[in-house]
């Protein structure tokens, strides 16, 4: 009985000795109410407000102003010298579906089928996904989790990269993907020839119009018996909000071929809520984009071009080619091969050196998406009244030195921990050292 409880109490120490360690190793987020004094406030939507406060109660911004009155028991954030920018929003991202590239177990953002729009990116995400709290340190608060394969491969989501489950997490705005089918090859490895690739090509469009059509008479069953008498058939049922106008259609297509194509078919079809994704060679056709009046999300930008005879720098150029269109823009990281989408506020600084005006790209990563997404009265800039995801930082965030401060996500101060932020920890200061004693 001794050896029992000797090896009951040993086990039981153990226990208590790895519950410590791991809560050493995961500092939790505060919630509380905070005030942001003696900052730089871009607000985004409002201008610049010098030597100001933004003050965070119930997970709100309940006071933006030079003149602002600091509630009682508040806690004081001193940031004179730095800056209050609205938290960032990466438009293209599998943030939450996939964990280690080479397992497909950990992989979450592809499933079996072509016809698949039920199928949720919501119900998929993993809260605590490592790439999450490596994203959020860097000043975004917010991400589209987008599922790709075939033709409709899935609905993408909105997340906040804060929470237990992703029902904590969901911002507030769902869309249906679409991979619009490829005219041309699909690399220098395609070796089919041309008229197996107009045949392919022909056949997938043949394949998506039976599809829309498909969806259409569903929901004229479906309103004609009132949904009584459609039937049990998940693929429509999740098509039927597009076909309505209540859900947007979030449409992959990247050669100006494509797009044109793309361009059309939404015309033909009626199709009211629209948003382009990737749109690499959307410059090439930016007028049409904008007459069309159909925004894009773009990006990466750190990309090489499309075509070898185009200027090394295209790829650099293209969002603000668009935008000087009259394209609405917003710009994504797409780093789904590296999970780097801490990056997305380089992507935009990019933009910025190769062209496109500075307000817009900050826009295009914080209001501009919120407005797309319908989300614009609750993120995307520093109101009164919004959720309280904005991060404090020592200077222009499209520059690599700046260092961001603190991040807030639904009035939450984030531990500004990652495991990059351990690694660098770790290794910054061994004990021992590298030398040989």
């Amino acid at each position: 009985m001794k050896k029992i409880q000797l090896f009951t109490g040993l086990l039981s120490a153990l226990l208590c000795a790895l519950v410590f360690h791991i809560d050493a190793q995961n500092p939790k987020g505060k919630f509380g109410t905070f005030a942001l004094t003696n900052a730089t406030i871009e607000t985004v939507t409002k201008g610049t407000i010098r030597n100001g406060t933004v003050v965070i109660s119930n997970g709100k911004i309940t006071a933006v102003g030079e003149n602002v009155s600091i509630p009682q028991g508040a806690e004081t954030i001193d940031c004179k010298g730095l800056y209050i920018y609205p938290g960032m929003i990466d438009s293209g991202t599998n943030l939450g579906l996939s964990e280690v590239g080479s397992d497909a177990r950990t992989r979450d953002f592809s499933e079996i089928g072509d016809i698949i729009p039920q199928m949720k990116a919501l119900t998929a995400v993993n809260p605590n996904a490592t790439a999450i709290p490596v994203t959020r340190v860097s000043g975004i608060t917010t991400a589209l989790a987008v599922p790709s394969g075939d033709l409709f491969p899935g609905t993408a989501a909105l997340i906040n990269l804060h929470g237990y489950t992703p029902d904590q997490m969901f911002a507030g705005f769902e869309g249906v993907v679409m991979e619009f089918p490829r005219s041309g090859r699909r690399g220098f490895f395609d070796r089919r020839t041309d008229e197996e690739v107009k045949k392919a090509n022909d056949n997938a469009l043949k394949r998506l119009n039976e599809i829309w059509d498909r969806a259409v008479q569903y929901h004229k069953v479906d309103s004609a018996t009132n949904g009584k008498g459609a039937g049990y058939y998940p693929e429509m049922q999740a098509l039927m909000p597009v076909v309505r106008g209540e859900r947007t259609l979030l449409i992959e297509v990247n050669p100006a071929k494509d797009i044109q194509a793309v361009l059309k078919w939404v015309k033909e079809k009626k199709v009211k809520k629209v948003v382009l994704t990737g749109v690499s060679e959307g410059w090439r056709v930016a007028d049409e984009i904008a007459k069309a009046k159909i925004p894009v999300i773009t990006g990466g930008i750190l990309e090489l071009p499309t075509r070898e005879y185009d200027r090394y720098d295209q790829s650099y150029a293209s969002a603000g080619q668009m935008a000087k269109a009259g394209v609405k823009v917003i710009i994504r990281s797409a780093e789904n091969g590296n999970q780097n989408f801490r990056n997305l506020p380089y992507h935009a600084g990019f933009a910025v050196a190769y062209g496109m005006d500075k307000t817009e790209a900050l826009k295009a990563i914080t209001i501009t998406p919120a407005e797309v997404f319908g989300v614009a009265d609750k993120i995307g800039s520093i109101e009164v009244g919004k959720v309280a995801n904005l991060f404090v930082c020592d200077g222009d965030p499209f520059e690599t030195k700046t260092q961001i401060k603190n991040v807030f996500i639904a009035g939450w101060q984030m531990p500004m921990v990652s495991r990059q932020t351990l690694l660098y920890d770790e290794f910054l200061k061994r004990d021992p050292g590298v030398n040989k004693n």
